[in-house]
């Protein structure tokens, strides 16, 4: 393909890029990790540098939508393309009205309105975003579209309100199907009713799912069973899609890092605005050791994750939206899965919350508690590819030495350790021989916060535990 692409496109990308560029509606149905970020950023170009569009709408989760901003455009967004981005805020501030406002001065650039999805849940969220498409030829675009895939849900009946308000859509996600084959109806919906050949959900669940009559007291439903003709629904949605897994991009680099992004929430924030004030007091005017700079980075780390150990030995928890994200990473994700945790509390919690999501024999803890007769037998379980087991929840000091987990290509790190070997040594748990797929390794991480910077300072390869002294750390608190 003949175009000047900012960042050399691999060949499955190129692939889908030809399949779809010219597309009035598509789903880019692409493993996490195999770069669908970047064929929408060339599509859009493409389309702009044609003049088909003149804008474009993308929508995505709340851990995401800011990476577009901070990483996927800049790095992807042709060099010749002149253009500016406007991201969505329900603030009220006087900054952020001026900022929508440049949504609706028109001139000769390309304009990128970044909203979340939970905006579209409320009347704010609807219309702007109608009135952003009303006055544009835009894409709309929807990332990891199995956020729309409930037809009963408000922000899923307002994005298919506005689709036709878009001159092209776009869908993308590495799992569109993530509980049942019936999650497909409103994502393709979505792109056109057409595309599915059913004029309701209820037809469409009809033809593919079993389902047998159930009688509850006095009520009476259908309760499905199973489902059907799934080779009859793949031909369909072959017709305007691309799928492809990493394990078959032969180009791709082993290794797959992504950021997931996480915002404090007002408990948080005054939680972590006094321990930083409490912090920098303790720091100023001492010559502070490595350890006693560390024991402040643990409190402000603590309260990122959700909770704050007292001097008591007490874990108070805070309300934080790390659960939830790593919940709706889940939902993105095929197969067999790692986390890794390092506070014993987030341990418990993760284990809990997954239990009793996904059923108590989908997940085991593997950390100090776990007793020694155990663990073998989780490890075994977890490689087995045919168990039930599918998430290994565990501390990277007592589960990321010696052990292989390569039935696992998804490693995702709740929160970091800040020693360096630490953070190898558990990457390499996955990726190890054995393993046969490009492994992806996701970060949470809270924005603003010695969260963000530990992560940084270890994809850099900077052993925070040994060198980071009392006014390392001040510059990181001010």
């Amino acid at each position: 393909m003949d175009y000047k692409f900012k960042t050399e496109p691999y060949e499955h990308q190129l692939a889908a890029l030809g399949i779809s560029h010219n597309k009035q509606d598509f789903a880019l149905f692409m493993e996490m990790g195999t770069g669908k970020s970047k064929v929408l950023i060339d599509n859009i170009a493409m389309l702009y540098d044609k003049g088909k569009i003149n804008a474009a709408l993308i929508i995505a989760p709340k851990g995401v939508y800011r990476n577009w901003e901070r990483q996927e455009l800049p790095i992807h967004m042709p060099e010749h393309v002149l253009y500016q981005i406007i991201t969505w805020s329900p603030s009220t501030t006087k900054k952020q009205q001026a900022e929508l406002k440049k949504l609706f001065i028109h001139n000769e650039d390309l304009v990128i309105f970044l909203m979340n999805i939970e905006a579209f849940s409320t009347k704010k969220g609807m219309k702007i975003a109608e009135k952003f498409l009303l006055g544009h030829a835009a894409l709309m675009a929807i990332d990891e579209s199995t956020t729309i895939k409930s037809p009963t849900a408000s922000r899923t009946k307002t994005v298919l309100k506005l689709r036709n308000l878009a001159k092209y859509r776009r869908i993308l996600t590495g799992a569109p199907v993530t509980k049942s084959p019936l999650d497909l109806y409103t994502q393709c919906f979505f792109l056109d009713p057409d595309f599915l050949d059913f004029s309701s959900y209820y037809a469409f669940k009809n033809r593919y799912s079993i389902m047998v009559d159930r009688n509850v007291g006095t009520h009476s439903f259908k309760h499905v069973t199973g489902y059907r003709r799934l080779d009859e629904l793949n031909s369909k949605l072959n017709n305007f899609s691309y799928r492809v897994l990493k394990e078959d991009c032969l180009d791709l680099p082993e290794k797959v890092y992504m950021k997931r992004n996480i915002s404090l929430t007002p408990e948080q924030l005054k939680a972590y605005v006094e321990m930083k004030k409490h912090a920098m007091t303790e720091l100023e005017g001492k010559r502070t050791t490595a350890a006693s700079a560390l024991a402040q980075l643990v409190r402000l780390h603590q309260i990122t994750c959700g909770h704050l150990t007292l001097d008591d030995g007490e874990v108070k928890k805070l309300k934080n939206n790390r659960i939830k994200e790593l919940l709706e990473i889940l939902e993105e994700t095929d197969g067999k899965v790692i986390i890794w945790a390092i506070y014993r509390h987030d341990i418990k919690e993760i284990t809990n919350v997954l239990s009793g999501r996904y059923g108590k024999n989908t997940v085991e803890s593997f950390f100090g508690d776990t007793a020694d007769r155990d663990r073998q037998d989780i490890v075994a379980r977890f490689q087995d590819r045919e168990s039930d087991l599918r998430f290994f929840v565990g501390n990277p000091k007592t589960g990321g030495y010696g052990l292989t987990l390569t039935a696992s290509h998804t490693v995702i790190y709740y929160s970091n350790s800040y020693d360096l070997e630490i953070r190898l040594q558990s990457e390499d748990r996955a990726h190890r021989i054995s393993q046969d797929k490009k492994v992806t390794y996701i970060d949470l991480i809270t924005e603003g916060t010695v969260d963000e910077l530990i992560v940084k300072n270890l994809r850099s390869k900077i052993n925070l535990a040994t060198k980071i002294l009392g006014e390392d750390l001040k510059k990181w608190l001010i």
